[in-house]
């Protein structure tokens, strides 16, 4: 429900669907009528009182979020919760109405729109305000509030106009932040970054039980961690577990992010209908549905990406005037099986088979209609490696089955059509790999006079892999193995870029350790691509 001066506006939430009782929606439609005449929600000024104390019943302790920015649009996100570690978020099941406010300044003495949503038992006690009618390439800030409490307030910006000129973009990109393995400190850094967009390109939750080892050893945890996460509520509590994080937080209140999935979000290295364990098809997409649920209640993205049950479109583009569109990807939901039962393998017939995918026909096509685009530069956000990282050459050389490297026809479609379209300045961001590599991206990696077509920059984990090392032996192997490969670097972190009409630069953000808090970011390297020319410039 969304109100506008004293206009009530029931959305697709509040409806009698599966799952509610005719009682219960009776009850909705009273609370709707209640508050059409509620004094203290009427009106632009802020709810008398408010206030950020944080008592046991306050709700707001899963922070807020922001995300999709659109010209005009931004979605605002929220979720209810009095205790993280407890069942339903310490929640009582019911509806609660919280009010939301959008701002020009932080003081929110000029509240540019503001609302009434519901938060329900059946999404989890999430909201998704999807706020319309705000000024292109504009920062705002937003707050929640119920009764007397008041949520963190957040900082969010829309998107330029469609086709305005745009001088510069500052984003983020960043992925795979396994609870166990260490803090979240990048996103301390992150979040003091003044960034226009952050992309989170997939492994926000992993779904394994959590052993009480490790970095967080003794740290408070959902009952549910102990075993991996196979239904709703177990998904529920551990996005509640992971949102708990103040470095988290911190980064998803100071930026909109867009946000996709990779694998863990569900269960390692599924492929569409099939789960690593070659589960049932029918039971896994049980477990997919739920996941997905709890995926789109837990993101800052729009109604539009809710699932139907165990399918949900997220694939998806975005728009910066016209300096640049990032496609973001799905490269799970659509895919073939991996070749050769996934790890490491030769290429052969098997990975070069035509008919396999890791797109998925209609994404595919898609993507090769976006480089149509007349942006100057063109950006593939997804979720893992285009690039071959090959340890080893000739008759030893090994790649990844679960990456790209596994699906080398989806790769030739893709560049070729790039190529077709005489499309300038293509580039892949892209997360999974738990470390830093700066890559050329080429149409066939065992061909070394293959023309350089684009740069890919994958970024490492944010915790996922421990603390690592500048240099491991993984990496080793691989520069040995990948003339392509320009950089690597194993440290936890995340990439930081500034994209302008002459260049595309990116600073390489790394902690040399994770497994104890506190630990500050530092620039490893700097990475500039020129406009129109794919090199790799390295300092």
């Amino acid at each position: 429900m969304v109100r506008r001066g004293n206009e009530v506006r029931i959305g697709q939430d509040i409806s009698l669907r599966a799952g509610a009782t005719r009682r219960q929606f009776l009850t909705w439609s009273a609370l709707v009528g209640a508050l059409a005449f509620t004094p203290e929600l009427a009106g632009t000024s802020a709810t008398a009182g408010a206030q950020s104390v944080i008592t046991p019943d306050y709700p707001f302790r899963l922070g807020v979020a922001s995300g999709d920015p659109l010209p005009d649009s931004v979605v605002l996100w929220t979720r209810l919760a009095t205790d993280p570690f407890a069942p339903l978020g310490g929640m009582t099941p019911g509806v609660v109405p919280v009010r939301w406010q959008i701002s020009t300044d932080e003081r929110f003495a000029n509240i540019t729109r503001e609302g009434i949503e519901l938060a329900t038992e059946f999404d989890g006690w999430s909201i998704h305000v999807d706020v319309r009618g705000l000024e292109p390439a504009r920062e705002y800030f937003y707050r929640f509030l119920v009764g007397p409490h008041a949520s963190p307030v957040g900082r969010t910006k829309t998107a330029p106009a469609q086709g305005q000129q745009l001088n510069r973009l500052d984003f983020a990109w960043a992925s795979c932040q396994k609870w166990e393995d260490g803090y979240f400190g990048a996103y301390q850094d992150l979040a003091a970054s003044n960034l226009d967009v952050v992309f989170f390109l997939g492994d926000y939750i992993y779904e394994y039980a959590i052993k009480d080892e490790g970095a967080r050893k003794g740290q408070p945890r959902t009952a549910s961690a102990a075993r991996e996460t196979m239904v709703l509520s177990d998904y529920r509590d551990r996005y509640a577990m992971y949102k708990a994080d103040e470095n988290l937080a911190a980064a998803h209140a100071s930026a909109p992010f867009v946000s996709t999935f990779d694998d863990h979000e569900v269960d390692n290295n599924w492929a569409s209908q099939i789960s690593q364990d070659d589960d049932d098809p029918r039971e896994f997409l049980l477990r997919r549905a739920d996941a997905f649920k709890a995926w789109w209640e837990n993101t800052p993205v729009r109604a539009n990406l809710k699932p139907v049950g165990p399918d949900m479109k997220v694939y998806r583009r975005f728009s910066f005037g016209d300096l640049v569109d990032f496609s973001v990807l799905d490269t799970r939901q659509y895919r073939s099986d991996q070749a050769h039962g996934d790890g490491e393998h030769a290429q052969d017939a098997e990975t070069a088979d035509p008919s396999r995918t890791i797109t998925g026909a209609a994404q595919e096509k898609w993507i090769l209609d976006g480089f149509a685009s007349p942006s100057k530069w063109n950006f593939l956000a997804h979720q893992t490696v285009i690039a071959d990282l090959a340890r080893g050459l000739d008759s030893d050389r090994k790649v990844g089955m679960d990456p790209w490297s596994g699906y080398e026809a989806s790769r030739h479609r893709i560049l070729d059509g790039a190529r077709d379209r005489g499309t300038k300045n293509v580039a892949s961001i892209v997360g999974d790999i738990h470390r830093t590599i700066v890559s050329e991206l080429r149409r066939d990696y065992q061909d070394q006079v293959s023309p350089i077509q684009g740069v890919e920059i994958a970024t490492t984990s944010i915790a996922s892999g421990k603390d690592g090392a500048d240099v491991d032996s993984a990496g080793a192997a691989i520069a040995n193995g990948s003339p392509h490969v320009k950089y690597g670097n194993a440290r936890r972190g995340y990439l930081r870029s500034t994209l302008t009409n002459t260049e595309w630069r990116s600073e390489v953000r790394v902690l040399d350790r994770v497994s104890t808090p506190g630990a500050s970011a530092r620039t490893a390297a700097t990475v500039t691509v020129p406009e129109g020319r794919p090199e790799i410039q390295l300092s």
